[in-house]
């Protein structure tokens, strides 16, 4: 038996990037000999195993047919008489279907190396178009490569045009969907998945909804400033959160209305994204507009807006709100020197108010609904002595 290191962490130490993970392939092996070794199986389908003391991933090489819709419409052979060359040809790219043995030798079969030094993403060979998520795994590719500045051969565009024209793409399952897209929102890059879907129109099938938005006349420009703004937020935080509020949230920024909502909802719904997300781009679309005005907002109507945004409870969702507003707000005044007043100024707001002190309304043994109103009566007094006062935020 023997055993070569596979995939992405080959790829990465040729690219010079930071191996995160490495998966290994045995050939020649059966499940009885690496049980024997004391490897524990954990394949599902097929026979995967983890190693008894780095606890990597060890599959037996395999090869696989197509015998339905979907990604798991596949039967899998993993007899020891599979070659390592069929293991690697079932793969999707060629930049991922590299082997190295334990000696360092590369086993290039299908011309990877030559394609990570060209910078081109090419398919390994036709079986490319049975499986629909690998059309989303090479949209995300596009997004964590960027900066190396990727292109997507022209046979491969090709093949991906062709796999939204004959449906394969609408058997993708949404946790699929919502799994590529949570992994494309954590790289440098991440409007490089949504251009990716647009070019070979699987955006119309992957976000219908959004395709539906933008043949609505005034929605037509929209896209670019969306995927400029998810890219703004990705050099603003690290947040997969953020980056999704702060494009979908943009989205509906010209108009919204009732219908965008609905539509935005079904869209949460069926990828089911999760609550957290949901709420935060709602948050965004609701009060944007009231943030970016802040800076000529009277006391009261400056606690309204906090109390509003639940900044006294969520303070770290309240932070995430800004850097989501900074984002939009870069996207709409694109400059290297431009500042978002607004974040520093409801920051400092919500310190003030934040510590002003309830104490002597309970040593006066005011309770319940009055309580609460004194003590907000309180914080816009003290937000009008710090903006009368003030020469940073000081208002006329």
């Amino acid at each position: 038996m023997k055993v070569y290191l596979v995939g992405g962490a080959v790829r990465d130490k040729l690219l010079g990037l930071p191996v995160m993970e490495r998966d290994w392939v045995v050939v020649g092996a059966t499940p009885e000999q690496m049980i024997r070794l004391g490897y524990k199986p954990v394949g599902k389908n097929f026979p995967v195993f983890l190693h008894p003391e780095t606890n990597e991933e060890y599959a037996l090489a395999r090869t696989e047919r197509k015998s339905g819709h979907g990604y798991q419409g596949f039967t899998f052979y993993t007899g020891n008489d599979v070659t390592l060359e069929q293991d690697l040809m079932r793969r999707d790219m060629t930049i991922n279907a590299i082997a190295e043995s334990h000696d360092g030798k590369l086993i290039d079969p299908y011309g990877g190396v030559n394609d990570l030094n060209a910078h081109v993403l090419r398919h390994v060979s036709g079986a490319f178009v049975e499986d629909p998520v690998r059309l989303l795994r090479l949209a995300r590719f596009m997004a964590k490569l960027e900066k190396f500045q990727f292109n997507i051969a022209p046979e491969t565009m090709q093949l991906l045009k062709h796999m939204v024209q004959d449906g394969e793409v609408t058997h993708l399952v949404a946790e699929r969907v919502w799994q590529e897209l949570f992994k494309a929102l954590h790289e440098e890059h991440p409007s490089q998945f949504f251009q990716v879907l647009i070019q070979c129109g699987a955006d119309k099938v992957v976000f219908s909804e959004f395709a539906k938005l933008f043949e609505q006349t005034e929605y037509q420009n929209q896209m670019p400033l969306a995927l400029q703004t998810l890219d703004i937020a990705a050099q603003l935080t690290d947040s997969p959160m953020i980056r999704f509020a702060a494009f979908c949230s943009y989205l509906t920024m010209i108009k919204t209305n009732e219908n965008q909502l609905l539509m935005l909802q079904h869209f949460f719904q069926r990828l089911k994204v999760p609550k957290a997300y949901v709420a935060l781009t709602i948050l965004v679309i609701e009060y944007y507009q009231q943030c970016d005005a802040v800076l000529k907002m009277h006391s009261e109507a400056i606690i309204k807006l906090l109390m509003a945004l639940d900044a006294y409870r969520r303070a770290d969702r309240f932070e995430d709100f800004l850097i989501v507003c900074e984002a939009i707000a870069r996207a709409q005044m694109p400059s290297e020197s431009f500042t978002y007043k607004q974040s520093d100024f409801l920051k400092t707001a919500y310190q003030i108010s934040k510590n002003t002190s309830i104490k002597p309304f309970i040593t006066q043994g005011i309770k319940g609904e009055v309580l609460a109103f004194s003590l907000y009566q309180a914080r816009v007094d003290d937000i009008k002595q710090w903006l009368k006062n003030d020469e940073t935020f000081k208002q006329s």
